[in-house]
């Protein structure tokens, strides 16, 4: 995935009126790796250029490449679901990605 840097003042604009973050973690099928990035890599700008998403990042573990990690900021609740309902999600992540992951978490928090 690209290494993005946030500068403290986009980070601030970011996080202000708080919003919904969700944090995920996959395992995708050892063989199945390279091509979850590569289904990740054309989903990632799509996801980011989404109108209630403040952030969304998404890494890749170095010590053992089958995992992946989601950041995951949404304006609301409203967004999150709009991004779940979206196209990109539907034909990349729910069509094609997640048929390839040995295990798949998610989780969410409330700002504070």
């Amino acid at each position: 995935m690209n290494e993005q840097a946030m500068n403290p003042q986009t980070i601030h604009q970011a996080i202000s009126g708080g919003g919904l973050l969700v944090v995920a973690q996959w395992e995708a099928r050892r063989e199945e790796a390279d091509r979850v990035a590569e289904i990740l890599r054309v989903f990632l700008p799509q996801a980011q250029s989404e109108p209630g998403v403040k952030l969304f990042l998404i890494s890749r573990a170095k010590d053992n490449p089958a995992q992946f990690l989601f950041y995951e900021l949404f304006r609301d609740e409203a967004a999150f679901k709009a991004h779940q309902e979206s196209t990109h999600f539907k034909s990349h992540i729910a069509g094609q990605a997640l048929p390839l992951l040995a295990k798949r978490e998610r989780t969410q928090y409330a700002l504070m």
